[in-house]
């Protein structure tokens, strides 16, 4: 089953390539992705889920405010109605101790430091069954 999937860089973080890997990797996987580009805030990056009627939001945070962006995401899907059919996977430079308390906060899954393609390419097989 395929899933669709928004990708988002979120705030002022500039750096990209990460994120377009991640995003040729599930579209290589058969998934459906919606890249949203650079500094895109946490409304717009929603409003795009709702739009493209997706499962999953992907943010690729590598500023160091991961807790902050990724609690807007969820609020803005709170606000909308979506929180409980779109998942948030966070993935960047997210320290080990931050996981929980992101998980704690509401997201699907972390990827932070240490995490590889296949960690995320089993997160997405095992959401697909």
């Amino acid at each position: 089953m395929s899933t669709r999937v928004v990708v988002a860089k979120v705030g002022l973080d500039g750096h990209d390539r990460g994120a377009k890997v991640v995003a040729r990797l599930l579209r290589d996987d058969g998934h459906e992705v919606i890249y949203t580009g650079l500094r895109q805030q946490p409304a717009l990056v929603v409003a795009a889920a709702e739009q493209e009627d997706a499962d999953v939001i992907g943010l690729s945070i590598l500023s160091g405010a991961h807790q902050v962006l990724t609690e807007a995401v969820l609020s803005e899907l709170r606000t909308r109605g979506l929180a409980e059919d779109v998942d948030v996977v966070v993935g960047g430079t997210v320290p080990p101790h931050d996981v929980q308390p992101l998980l704690d906060a509401g997201a699907a899954a972390v990827f932070g430091i240490g995490s590889t393609l296949d960690d995320i390419r089993t997160w997405f097989q095992e959401r697909s069954r």
